[in-house]
């Protein structure tokens, strides 16, 4: 662990989830298991404002009010539920010491990120210029590669990270990036292929590249672990590691 190399995880959830033990996904377990990993801020997305409407942003707000050192969070958006979106979206407004960005789940609310549904909130960050954290998937019929390019085409002003970087569909994520400066790789899941890190790099540079883990899902050690593995070089791991992510979010550090 080096302090002038902190590591911001940009991806990440928090609370209980259907069907699955997280047995370190409240606040408090997370906050243990960045300290031992050496992770200073986690943005996440809690999964009761992704899949409980009754809930909703709320969960994220109180998650990071417990720890406002160590969390920020997506502001989830769930189209199948368009008369809360405006409600969300005021949400962001009112509580900018927590909301850094919005957060899109397609592949789970079955609708596609160029419905017409999510285009109150692709307008509203594209007026702001906000990060969107949305999961994508090579072969998906919701955020594919072909989904993506049709964002970034119609809003370039917002800073669209792909969640998992269209996973399996690699050449088609590298386009994309190399296409559109608002595009961005995120590193969750891509780590389980070896050698794809470092085509990545050499396709696209390491400036626009995020860590990410989808903490509590996956191990901070074993992605922090396969970034040093990579034969890349230690600017590049800066820049994965928090480089990108300050200029991205605004986050600060001392080199």
């Amino acid at each position: 662990m080096l302090d002038d190399c902190p590591i911001y995880d940009c991806h990440g959830h928090m609370g209980p989830f259907f069907g699955a033990h997280l047995p370190e996904a409240d606040p408090d377990s997370a906050v243990r298991m960045m300290d031992r990993a050496g992770v200073r801020i986690l943005v996440f997305c809690h999964h009761a404002a992704l899949f409980a409407p009754d809930i909703g942003n709320r969960a994220n707000i109180d998650a990071v009010r417990r720890h406002p050192d160590r969390f920020r969070a997506y502001c989830a958006i769930n189209p199948n539920y368009p008369e809360r979106i405006d409600a969300d979206l005021a949400s962001f407004e009112l509580y900018p010491d927590v909301f850094v960005g919005l957060k899109l789940l397609a592949s789970y609310h079955h609708v596609p990120i160029t419905d017409d549904r999510y285009r109150p909130a692709w307008e509203f960050a594209n007026e702001r210029g906000l990060p969107v954290l949305s999961h994508t998937w090579g072969a998906s019929p919701f955020d594919g590669p072909q989904h993506v390019r049709q964002c970034a085409e119609r809003y370039p002003n917002a800073k669209i990270i792909m969640g998992h970087s269209c996973h399996d569909a690699w050449d088609k994520a590298i386009s994309l990036v190399n296409s559109y400066p608002n595009v961005y790789y995120e590193l969750c899941a891509v780590l389980d292929n070896r050698g794809m890190l470092e085509k990545f790099v050499e396709a696209s540079g390491s400036e626009r590249m995020l860590f990410g883990t989808d903490y509590p899902w996956f191990d901070f050690h074993y992605y922090i672990g396969a970034v040093f593995g990579a034969d890349i070089t230690d600017e590049d791991r800066r820049n994965i590691f928090y480089r990108n992510a300050e200029k991205l979010f605004g986050f600060r550090t001392e080199e």
